[in-house]
């Protein structure tokens, strides 16, 4: 589990393309790697990936088809630039929301707001998740925990302050930039037990 707070930046190193999966090379921020252990979970771009090693000099993953279709990591080359967090323990503060870093869809980025230190940003959601995005709700961007701003019929806005444009790589978003979006596991539960409730009702 993460909590959707990113430690730091990475950079695509290194990427081999391989039969049925790629495997990729990420640099990291100074200090990431402490006590990192092979086989741990970290979230890049929000995708929970295993280490392969213990991150000596850099970080080792090796990425199936399945998820590179499912997200954007699927775009990735070297010099990417990506969200880095490693996984909580019992003892964490979670100062965002607990997320799974499981991808429910990739976001076209339909317009960027750049003002003087923050950001606005309107991402394009698919209809059929449009019950899990209501205003002031939660949503995984890239890996950021996220509080969900204006809501329309395709699209929802974010709204970006400077330490997350500094320590992300939400600063670089552009118009047509693809982003990773994982819904609130909170918000899905809530929504589904409402429904089961009412139709229940009605039977």
């Amino acid at each position: 589990m993460f909590s959707g707070i990113v430690q730091g930046k990475g950079k695509v190193s290194k990427i081999t393309t391989k039969k049925d999966h790629l495997s990729c090379e990420i640099s990291f921020p100074k200090g990431f790697n402490k006590n990192l252990k092979k086989g741990a979970s970290i979230s890049v771009n929000g995708v929970c990936l295993t280490s392969l090693d213990d991150g000596k000099k850099n970080l080792n993953f090796d990425v199936i088809d399945e998820t590179l279709s499912r997200t954007n990591l699927g775009s990735l080359k070297e010099g990417s630039v990506v969200n880095l967090e490693r996984s909580i323990s019992a003892s964490s503060e979670i100062g965002g929301h607990l997320m799974s870093g499981h991808i429910h869809f990739t976001g076209k980025v339909k317009s960027c707001l750049d003002k003087d230190s923050t950001k606005d940003v309107a991402i394009y959601f698919p209809n059929n998740f449009k019950k899990y995005i209501f205003e002031k709700g939660y949503i995984g961007i890239n890996g950021c925990s996220l509080t969900i701003g204006k809501v329309s019929k395709s699209y929802f806005l974010i709204h970006l302050i400077p330490e997350t444009l500094a320590i992300t790589n939400l600063s670089a978003l552009i118009s047509e930039s693809l982003v990773n979006v994982e819904i609130d596991q909170n918000t899905i539960a809530i929504v589904e037990t409402v429904e089961k409730t009412l139709a229940a009702q009605k039977s």
